[in-house]
């Protein structure tokens, strides 16, 4: 530990409550002790600390963090010290990033950022680490260690194994956990960045996962039960998904039950969108991208070995809420009673070609009343079951008697 350190350290402390200090004269005084009175820098540290809290009339604030604190007892605003094992590094987003992972103890884990500007040693993975002086702090709802130019890092020898218990799905929230889950969907990738995003489950329920392209990350299969280490669960508009690129996914060669946390909605479909019906999709494995007229790909450019598929993006309105709304090709088909191979033959007969196919399901299903199932993703309900509802003149005529008895 040294003097430059504890300026750090006191002054991110004293800034955090609101208060403004002169980091020279923390410097003077802390020389002045170790220098001239010769008391160690972790005692010089502590006084400076108590004075500056009395002069600015601060609670809450002490000299430094020595108390050793378990991980999955730690919560935002506290300064603190941990032990543990890097579990998880991953590539740095951003310059100002000098490290990024996951740091876990029999407790539990929490991920890590270790600033450029702290200088900080370069930590190793499977090794373990005492952290000194770090702060807690939150990102997207979840606790986030934060490793700055005041904190201290020392390798520790040992090799003790941490071995993480996995969480329900029901029972996740934001933070690092291990999961048992099955793969149940797998759906089309929103963003070029993205190499995988779905929809996975246990006997508790399901939720959105997501890989963002990195290498060595390689595709979940569908139906296929994982063993998923350290994903980090995120929150975003009350919802929780998790990023599986801090984890390492085992395949398991049992199976899973999962349970249904679908969302079932009623309404006229009243508008069906540009980008419904006859599409083509990008053949190349692992993408399955929508390709524009012109057969082009925003990753993998022209494909001319595109492959046809139906599907339908509109609005179902209940009368209360519009929500978007996602057909497949298997819905489509159900509910048109058009195949996607009478579909490519009309397009490529029809002077209208794939215009033509969009008009027909357009006329087939706009304004109808439908019961759909299904998972809500990114204000969108993924449907898997759909079924048209028809008018019943008999329950008209029992509403209409009853109005008119109360009326009465």
């Amino acid at each position: 530990m040294n003097i430059s350190e504890a300026v750090e350290r006191i002054s991110h402390k004293i800034e955090a409550k609101g208060a403004s200090v002169d980091r020279q004269k923390i410097e003077s005084r802390l020389k002045r002790l170790v220098e001239e009175f010769g008391v160690n820098v972790s005692e010089a540290e502590r006084a400076v600390m108590s004075d500056l809290a009395r002069e600015h009339s601060l609670t809450g604030v002490s000299g430094t963090s020595t108390e050793l604190r378990q991980i999955g007892e730690l919560v935002p605003g506290e300064w603190v010290t941990v032990e543990g094992k890097i579990v998880s590094l991953v590539p740095s987003i951003s310059d100002s990033i000098a490290q990024s992972g996951i740091i876990a103890d029999a407790t539990g884990a929490i991920r890590f950022v270790t600033w450029a500007r702290a200088k900080a040693p370069v930590m190793e993975y499977n090794h373990w680490y005492r952290i000194e002086s770090a702060v807690v702090d939150e990102y997207r709802g979840a606790p986030n260690l934060k490793i700055h130019s005041g904190t201290t890092i020392e390798p520790l020898d040992k090799d003790i194994p941490v071995i993480p218990s996995f969480t329900p799905v029901k029972d996740l929230k934001p933070g690092v956990s291990s999961v048992r889950v099955k793969i149940v969907q797998d759906w089309e990738p929103l963003h070029e960045r993205m190499l995988q995003t779905g929809l996975l489950g246990d006997e508790s329920g399901t939720i959105k996962f997501t890989i963002w392209k990195e290498e060595g990350r390689e595709r979940l299969e569908a139906d296929t039960v994982y063993n998923i280490y350290y994903a980090m669960v995120d929150e975003f508009n009350g919802r929780l998904s998790l990023s599986l690129n801090t984890a390492m996914y085992i395949p398991d060669e049992g199976d899973i039950e999962v349970g249904s946390t679908e969302t079932q909605v009623a309404g006229a479909l009243v508008h069906i969108a540009p980008g419904s019906g006859l599409i083509k999709r990008c053949p190349v494995e692992g993408c399955n991208r929508t390709l524009s007229r012109q057969n082009y790909c925003p990753v993998h450019e022209i494909q001319p070995n595109f492959r046809y598929d139906l599907r339908v993006k509109g609005v179902l309105d209940d009368g209360k809420r519009a929500r978007n709304i996602l057909l497949r090709r298997d819905l489509v088909e159900e509910l048109t009673a058009l195949t996607l191979e009478d579909a490519v033959s009309i397009a490529e007969n029809n002077p209208l070609g794939m215009d033509e196919v969009f008009y027909r399901i357009r006329n087939a299903l706009l304004g109808r009343y439908f019961s759909c199932t299904g998972s809500e993703f990114d204000e969108r309900l993924l449907a898997n079951h759909c079924s048209i509802l028809t008018f019943d003149p008999a329950e008209l005529a029992t509403l209409l008697n009853r109005a008119g008895g109360e009326g009465a």
